[in-house]
C-alpha cells in the first residue's frame, strides 16, 4: 500500500512564503524517500488541504500521513485540520488517514535559529 505524506501549512498572501513551505517539502521527499508528499494549505492560498488529499488520493496513496507544518499548538493544529481529516474521510472512507504532530520544541529548531543568530550577528558585524 503506498504512503503519502500531506504537509499542511497554514497559507499566506505572501507568495514567498507559501513557496518556502513547497521547498521544504522538495526536501523531505528527497530526505525521506517517500513518493508521493504534498503540501496543502489551510488558508489563503490553494491547493487547500481537501485538494491536497484528492491529489494524494490521486496519486494512488491508500494511507495518508497529515503532517501539520506548524510551529506551535494553536487552534488550526488542535481542531481545524482534525476536523478537515474528518471531512475527507467522508470523501475518501477507505484511505487510511492520521495526524502527527506539529513542529512544536525541538533541538533541532534551536541550532536552526542559533544558526540565524549567528548570520544575522555576522551581516551586522555584531561579533
Amino acid at each position: 500500500m503506498k504512503t503519502a505524506i500531506l504537509m499542511m501549512a497554514h497559507g499566506s498572501r505572501i507568495p514567498e512564503a507559501n513557496d518556502a513551505a513547497r521547498q521544504v517539502a522538495r526536501m523531505v521527499r528527497e530526505m525521506t524517500g517517500f513518493e508521493i508528499v504534498e503540501v496543502a494549505f489551510r488558508e489563503l492560498h490553494e491547493p487547500n488541504i481537501q485538494a491536497g488529499i484528492d491529489a494524494c488520493v490521486a496519486r494512488g496513496a491508500g494511507r495518508l500521513l497529515l503532517m501539520p507544518y506548524f510551529l506551535f499548538m494553536g487552534a488550526h493544529v488542535r481542531h481545524d485540520l482534525p476536523e478537515e481529516i474528518e471531512e475527507a474521510r467522508k470523501r475518501h472512507p477507505g484511505l487510511i488517514m492520521e495526524m502527527g504532530t506539529h513542529l512544536g520544541v525541538h533541538r533541532k529548531l534551536a541550532e536552526v535559529e542559533t544558526e540565524r543568530i549567528g548570520e544575522a550577528l555576522d551581516r551586522l558585524g555584531w561579533r
